[in-house]
């Protein structure tokens, strides 16, 4: 048997096994994806943080005024100094951060999933006080993305479970 015949082989026999546990991708038609694509509205502080991360929320979920669930999210961000250059200035940093959720009905206030999430990124401090400053706010944007592909990573796994 030729390698190209192995893994045909044990590529339908992987598809069998998945079909026959009832697996169902995430963004297939009728997938978990699907009860909360345009579903969710979106709350989140009113700092560029939270701007960030509600722009990468509604990158991923669609965007939804009036939904049938609410998302409530809280992040916070600690930045901490990882190198330094032999006078003593940091030359890099990493930025750490967390970001606590809560699904709930729009209507009846239920709360569905929560949890926390966290994830870092890092930026260099080496050139210009503007270059420093440009690289720690895409630091920062980079963080927010991690962050919120993590609570939708986390919502799909609890929308088969959503009424």
């Amino acid at each position: 048997m030729s390698w190209s015949d192995r893994r045909s082989f044990v590529l339908a026999a992987c598809a069998a096994a998945l079909a026959g546990c009832g697996f169902t991708p995430v963004y297939a038609p009728g997938g978990g994806a699907s009860r909360l694509q345009g579903q969710v509205a979106f709350s989140a502080p009113g700092t560029r943080a939270g701007f960030d991360l509600r722009a990468r929320l509604e990158e991923r979920l669609g965007a939804a005024t009036a939904g049938r669930y609410a998302l409530d999210v809280v992040p916070s961000v600690r930045s901490e100094g990882l190198g330094s250059t032999r006078d003593g200035r940091t030359s890099r940093f990493q930025l750490l951060g967390r970001a606590a959720y809560t699904l709930s009905d729009a209507e009846g206030g239920t709360v569905l999933a929560e949890g926390e999430v966290d994830g870092f990124t890092g930026y260099s401090t080496t050139g210009s006080i503007v270059a420093t400053e440009a690289a720690r706010r895409d630091a920062e944007t980079r963080l927010m993305g991690l962050l919120a592909d993590r609570i939708v990573d986390r919502l799909l796994l609890a929308a088969p479970d959503l009424s």
